[in-house]
């Protein structure tokens, strides 16, 4: 009983839903800019992998992927132990090449004594200074080594260089970190950018980027870069050169690898164009729903151009200036299918 009652709850709704007005705009003529299109990926200006430096098993793995770290925070922590008994055994060291400096140090003080007491020759006393030189290099090599092993020592502690997302996480706890050996994958998703290629015919109008715009199509999003760098090296083969296009910082839902579209603008047309949200796509078929004195909507299949940015999409056939489309195409068709 109470799924009959939902069901005719839901009929009356979609009934309801679709006796709603439904909100129109009109094919028009605009002045739209002419563009040229050049396919691009999105990268991060900032990503890195950090690897271990040192060897030892790993103890703690902080964070996975998809993750956001702040800078400084520990990603990795690998065992230390064999790293403490290192620096403990060059302090040691340390300490006993001190020894011996301080003995050839005294030695050499009462060898300068008794050569001036006539008490040994030259030859002996050179011989001391000898001996402390020596000791010196030696004491000198000891402290070095002692702050290597101290620096090792903080190699056990992984952190992270700036904050961002975590991409990848390359190994797990009990894994064997070697120097080298990747542990984790990130990049700063606020300094994002899209690297184009573009042909040498098109390099002057490119240039400064007035007027660009980035197409983020699986996330259907138009949005203008914050800066256009033509980079000044060309392919020799191809003829072509990289632009980077600097996304904005407050975009969101874009990551490094996304397919993206760079629009530049080359010039100006009058053009018959749809609003964009109009459009409705189903596999090979593209059409929009004219909506007429009436308020009857009915499905026309449209063939369609460029797209013109916020002005909509250029109308190739199909449709003619002052026709009123929906531009909710999915409750149109709800209401269609009820006439």
């Amino acid at each position: 009983m109470n799924a009959r009652f939902l069901l005719l709850g839901l009929l009356l709704a979609s009934g309801a839903n679709a006796a709603e007005k439904l909100a129109v705009a009109p094919v028009s003529y605009k002045q739209v800019p002419l563009t040229y299109a050049t396919e691009g990926v999105v990268e991060a200006v900032k990503q890195a992998t950090v690897s271990a430096q040192i060897s030892g098993r790993i103890v703690e793995v902080n964070f996975k992927a998809g993750d956001f770290v702040k800078q400084g925070q520990v990603l990795v922590k690998i065992d230390e132990r064999a790293v403490r008994e290192a620096v403990a055994g060059s302090v040691a060291q340390v300490n006993q090449a001190k020894a011996a400096l301080d003995e050839a140090k005294a030695n050499l003080e009462r060898q300068k004594q008794l050569f001036q007491q006539k008490f040994i020759s030259q030859a002996g006393l050179d011989s001391a200074e000898a001996a402390y030189k020596s000791a010196l290099a030696a004491y000198n090599a000891a402290q070095a080594g002692s702050g290597a092993a101290a620096t090792t020592q903080s190699y056990a502690t992984v952190i992270a260089p700036y904050s961002g997302v975590v991409s990848a996480v390359h190994v797990e706890v009990g894994d064997t970190a070697m120097p080298g050996k990747p542990l984790m994958s990130g990049f700063d998703p606020a300094d994002l950018r899209v690297l184009a290629t573009i042909p040498q015919g098109k390099w002057n109008e490119v240039r400064g980027g007035a007027g660009a715009q980035l197409e983020i199509p699986s996330l259907n999003k138009w949005v203008a870069p914050r800066a256009v760098t033509l980079l000044p090296v060309a392919d020799a083969r191809s003829h072509t050169a990289k632009v980077r296009l600097d996304l904005p910082e407050s975009l969101r839902g874009v990551i490094p690898g996304l397919f993206a579209r760079a629009h530049f603008v080359t010039g100006e047309a009058r053009k018959l164009v749809v609003p964009t949200a109009a459009v409705l796509r189903r596999s090979e078929v593209t059409g929009v729903y004219v909506v007429d004195a009436k308020g009857v909507p009915q499905l026309r299949q449209v063939r369609l151009g460029d797209a013109a940015g916020a002005a909509g999409i250029e109308v190739l056939a199909g449709l003619k200036a002052g026709e009123q489309v929906a531009l909710d195409p999915v409750r149109a068709g709800l209401q269609a299918a009820t006439k």
